[in-house]
């Protein structure tokens, strides 16, 4: 997760200092780097439904930041091999963390 925030600021940097892109930096870093402090509460949860809450916290940011980085795609503020990588990513990490969720709000109560 670590890694992951840090390649979302090295996209941010790669912004145009625009209006535009000064907005959208400011939001991706925000929703990009947001999961790797999220999973490091969740590890140390304290309840199950605690773990799931951040969790779902974690999840709501990298949707977002996969929004972000859909919009800098289209408004091509950024060259495509240099978002490529990072969608993907970003992509996987959501599917991860739906497949936690779901395993954790499934599983019986001891």
């Amino acid at each position: 997760m670590i890694d992951f925030a840090v390649r979302v600021l090295n996209v941010t940097e790669a912004l145009p200092g625009t209006k535009v892109g000064n907005h959208i930096a400011g939001q991706l870093v925000r929703s990009g780097t947001s999961p790797a402090p999220n999973y490091g509460e969740a590890q140390s949860a304290e309840s199950r439904r605690d773990f799931i809450h951040k969790m779902k916290v974690c999840l709501k940011e990298l949707r977002e930041t996969m929004i972000w980085l859909r919009i800098i795609e289209r408004k091509k503020l950024c060259p495509p091999e240099r978002l490529a990588d990072i969608v993907k990513e970003c992509d996987e990490l959501v599917a991860i963390f739906v497949a936690s969720v779901k395993t954790a709000e499934e599983k019986p109560r001891k």
